[in-house]
């Protein structure tokens, strides 16, 4: 579709879209956009648990899982995704990925961008991703970079939630009412069977939110969101 409009996630492991943006990416598919998720890694080592409790497993066994887990999500949430296979702890981020980040910037004109914060000390693939998001974005503008197509404008980058705000630094700017795709976030996570340890922690964080976007404002119908913090400055003509 040629005039239809896209975001972009990026997500350092196969689950995190999942957790802390699936209601956005649900949002916003619903009302026709085009969500692309790149994972930069299954999460094959730090983020399988479940997986590796299982006799005999190997790391090729685990990819495989959470490859099936993670495109089983993105349907769930409309979302097309994509995985890089950039291993974890570390991560490792090489030429050829971000000259495919910045291609991939170049051919979806993102409306906005989805990612992990600057900073958390529990896992330093978030922050890797991060920076790497952050770094090609300014590459995808360039006019000078080696790429094809159209060069990147500016669109807008937002944090979402990590795992734990206040170690990271995290301050909540903005509160997304997900109530309407609730159902389908739930699906989501529930399909996500190697980190079944995670679905009432991000259900109770999405009901916690749901009510601080209430209290903050929002309408009483409000029961889930999703919390969020914006890197550049938001540029408008007027304060609401």
């Amino acid at each position: 579709m040629p005039d239809q409009k896209n975001i972009l996630v990026v997500s350092a492991h196969a689950a995190d879209f999942v957790w802390r943006a699936g209601g956005a990416i649900a949002l916003y598919a619903q009302r026709g956009y085009r969500v692309r998720i790149l994972c930069l890694s299954y999460g094959e080592r730090g983020e399988s648990q479940g997986s590796w409790k299982q006799p005999g497993m190997t790391i090729d066994r685990v990819k495989e899982i959470r490859q099936t887990e993670s495109t089983r999500a993105a349907g769930i949430l409309g979302a097309d995704v994509s995985f890089f296979d950039c291993g974890d702890y570390p991560i490792v981020i090489t030429q050829a990925v971000i000259d495919e980040m910045v291609k991939e910037y170049r051919e979806l004109q993102p409306e906005f961008v989805l990612t992990h914060p600057y900073l958390d000390p529990y896992n330093p693939d978030h922050p890797t991703a991060n920076q790497v998001t952050l770094q090609t974005r300014v590459y995808a503008q360039a006019l000078g970079y080696p790429a094809p197509g159209k060069p990147l404008e500016a669109p807008p980058v937002f944090m979402f939630e990590p795992h734990q705000p206040e170690q990271c630094e995290f301050k909540p700017e903005v509160l997304l009412d997900i109530t309407p795709v609730w159902d389908m976030k739930q699906k989501a996570m529930e399909s996500m069977e190697a980190q079944g340890h995670l679905w009432k922690y991000y259900t109770d964080l999405g009901s916690r939110r749901g009510t601080q976007a209430v209290r903050n404002g929002g309408h009483k119908s409000i029961k889930y969101a999703e919390a969020f913090q914006r890197v550049y400055p938001q540029v408008t003509d007027q304060l609401t």
